[in-house]
């Protein structure tokens, strides 16, 4: 039978192996996180298990990749392919999500799944699509455009299946937090529009010109739009220059206008959006919490026997469990956790250690070989002599590392400098010796296959430096030296992952609203070679643009022509907003109508003021998580029991960048400042716990909230598990103590 990390047999037909089943799914849905409440028949299970087949998933990220990219073939289009074939290549991949939906409709009750509001969302896309499919391909046959206004919808089917819970979450999140935003942007809007009646009081009737001749603040809703352009600083101070040329006094309305708007309002957006996404996100995870703890006590219930008083899961089956859920463990690693969960060795694991397994799969253990350096084995005599002993010693010492921390922080200096220099290019020949010297030591000490793992990055890049290359990077490896700088570099790696998740919600943002632009815009600005002399090149194709700063600046790429060109102007917008919006936004008015200006203000307000914010509150916290994180009791538990077995390597060992000596590991990214005496003991096979690179994004956040649940808690229903509120956290009766 399939399991999620792999493959294990189990013999079919008796009840014990029906449990068992049973069993390792629960544990495998705590493992990774999963909420799929299935249906527990044998037939059910099996069907489970190849529901979360990583065949099963790939096949399905990889046609909504293939329906995703079809808009780079279809009109407007980067590389234009027929209707017909992209199409077809849509009907497959709506075949493909179809199939994929009744698998799941095959091992959830009846009742459960047509209450999910994410497979109705996928049948109805999947029913819109078609029928868009139908309508355009009928318009296509006979010569008359349409829309494919469907396309927008394809971000449905990556956000709604239950592969994608981490985006989704993410959306949940913005979706939570719109109310409370929501009264903050109203009044926002009713002191731009404040400020717009003032203005239009102000300067509406002195008859002022702008730079371009037009007239200046006459028009409530032009008002409206630059005061809100104001806010992002993007046409300061060009929109004041009338009016304080006109009195100098006039530019206090704008300079109050800044403080109230600018800066106010927008920190009042960043409070409001990291208070409430961190009390849903909370929320969140105490969902995830509970419900792993749900999933493991339904496992520990369908393989519990009683003993005596209690139920306790024999050792037998406790190991048949974990044979099937990480098929792919070593023998060495399960007696490890079978150690730490049988805590007695009474020949049973009792409740509260069962229920610590989902948690104990998730630790990486790496298992360390120790071996010799091949010069001992080849003379010995020489290798081990005193004079060689004491050049390894030298090498190991930490003074030798912070030496050529110096060298590296003088040779930086010498690059800063002009190489035309007949000193400073000897120099760095100098500096070139002198790090060939280095890694001939290192080589000499260390065991050269562990010197060029695939993870000693450092000690590969000395390699390039004999060759003149990334030589500024030797001064990254004097940052990693110092500690501080280690543990916020170490931090910043550990929360790249939960980034990601924000990049997916980025991504299906920009999708729906580059289809849209490619709908609305497709063909209204043209991009001619630089070379290209004719009146139409001059302004982008479309006369509406003449004499527009859109066109002086030849900003006729930034079009909205295919895909690839939309994801630009978006990236544009969002990256370099304060010198765009204005330019961009007044450009597309220009060749559509007014109301084209909408467009880019609702991107700005879900992009940057909803998103970009977000993404903020979630850094911070994470980041506040992942820096004051200490190990967990279930990593405490494991380092403990490694130690009492005497196959431990102490965290202490592996600091301060240095490779442990004759060493070889599947985590190959060993350091260590071990001594002669703790080299001569280490024989055969020892254990620690891997970095925390490899913690998981649903365990960094779950650590957020895990640390409250008491041991014996077995938590609520499912039911009231899954209609958890903020609010529930919160105490009724609030006092001095509980709210401290």
């Amino acid at each position: 039978l399939a399991g999620c990390g792999g493959t294990h047999s189990v013999a079919p037909g008796t009840q014990e192996a029906e449990d068992l089943l049973l069993a390792a799914a629960y544990v495998l849905d705590a493992q990774y996180n999963r909420n799929v409440p299935f249906e527990t028949s044998p037939q059910a299970i099996r069907l489970y298990y190849f529901y979360n087949h990583w065949t099963t998933q790939v096949a399905t990220y990889f046609f909504i990749c293939v329906d995703l990219a079809l808009a780079l073939f279809e009109e407007p289009a980067l590389f234009p392919l027929p209707f017909l074939a992209t199409s077809i290549a849509e009907i497959l991949c709506l075949t493909a999500f179809f199939g994929r939906l009744i698998h799941f409709a095959k091992i959830t009750p009846q009742m459960v799944f047509w209450k999910d509001t994410k497979n109705i969302c996928i049948m109805v896309t999947i029913v819109l699509t078609l029928i868009d499919l139908i309508i355009y391909g009928s318009l296509e046959s006979i010569n008359v455009r349409s829309i494919r206004w469907s396309r927008a919808l394809r971000p449905v089917f990556l956000i709604n299946f239950p592969e994608s819970r981490q985006i989704r979450r993410a959306f949940r999140s913005l979706r939570n937090t719109l109310p409370d935003i929501l009264y903050v942007f109203l009044l926002f809007m009713f002191s731009v529009l404040m400020f717009s009646l003032m203005a239009l009081k102000l300067f509406g009737d002195r008859g002022l010109k702008t730079a371009e001749g037009s007239p200046y603040f006459e028009n409530i809703l032009e008002i409206a739009f630059e005061l809100y352009v104001l806010v992002t600083t993007a046409n300061s101070p060009d929109v004041m220059m009338p009016a304080y040329d006109f009195n100098w006094w006039y530019s206090l309305y704008f300079i109050i206008y800044i403080i109230i708007n600018t800066y106010i309002f927008m920190s009042v957006f960043l409070a409001v959006v990291y208070n409430n996404y961190r009390k849903h996100l909370k929320n969140e995870i105490r969902k995830l919490a509970y419900l792993k703890r749900h999933k493991m006590i339904a496992a520990f219930n369908v393989l519990k026997v009683k003993v005596g008083a209690d139920f306790v899961v024999e050792e037998a089956q406790w190991r048949r469990l974990a044979q099937v859920v990480a098929p792919d463990m070593s023998s060495a690693h399960l007696e490890l956790l079978l150690r730490i969960s049988d805590e007695g060795q009474k020949g049973h694991v009792d409740k509260m250690n069962f229920l610590r397994l989902a948690d104990l799969l998730n630790i990486h253990v790496v298992t360390i070989s120790i071996k010799r350096h091949p010069l001992e084995a080849w003379m010995p005599r020489v290798y081990q002599s005193s004079a060689s002993l004491l050049v390894q010693k030298m090498v190991r010492h930490r003074i030798f590392v912070w030496v050529f921390d110096v060298i590296i922080l003088i040779n930086a200096i010498f690059i800063a400098l002009d190489e035309k220099n007949s000193l400073i290019s000897y120099a760095e020949w100098l500096f070139l010796s002198l790090y060939i010297i280095e890694i001939l030591l290192k080589l000499y000490t260390y065991d050269p296959k562990a010197y060029f793992e695939r993870k000693q990055f450092w000690n590969c890049q000395q390699i390039l430096d004999i060759v003149l290359i990334l030589r500024i990077l030797r001064l990254l490896r004097v940052i990693v030296s110092i500690q501080r700088f280690r543990v916020i570099v170490t931090t910043l790696i550990n929360i790249g992952p939960a980034m990601l998740t924000f990049g997916g919600l980025v991504f299906v943002v920009y999708y729906v609203f580059a289809i849209i632009g490619m709908e609305v815009f497709h063909g209204k600005v043209q991009f001619f070679d630089p070379n290209f002399t004719a009146p139409d090149a001059l302004v982008c194709g479309n006369p509406a643009l003449q004499g527009s700063a859109f066109a002086r600046g030849r900003y006729c790429k930034n079009n909205f022509n295919d895909l690839a060109s939309a994801f630009t102007v978006l990236t544009e917008l969002t990256v370099a907003w304060f010198l765009n919006f204005l330019l961009l936004a007044n450009g597309f008015a220009l060749v559509t109508h007014q109301a084209a200006k909408l467009y880019f203000i609702l991107f700005h307000i879900v992009v940057v003021i909803l998103i970009v914010n977000i993404f903020i509150a979630f850094v911070l916290e994470a980041f506040f998580v992942a820096y004051s994180l200490e190990k967990s009791e279930v990593e405490t538990a494991i380092e403990k029991k490694i130690q009492e077995l005497g196959v431990g390597i102490q965290e202490e060992e592996l600091q301060d960048g240095k490779l442990t000596d004759h060493v070889d590991t599947k985590d190959r990214g060993l350091h260590g400042d071990d001594g002669d005496n703790k080299r001569k003991a280490l024989k055969g096979l020892y254990c620690r716990i891997a970095s925390k690179k490899y913690r998981t994004v649903d365990a960094l956040l779950q650590r957020m909230f895990e640390s409250e649940i008491a041991p014996e808690n077995e938590g609520s229903a499912l039911d009231e598990i899954l209609n958890f509120s903020p609010s529930d956290m919160c105490p009724k009766n609030p006092n001095f103590e509980n709210s401290a």
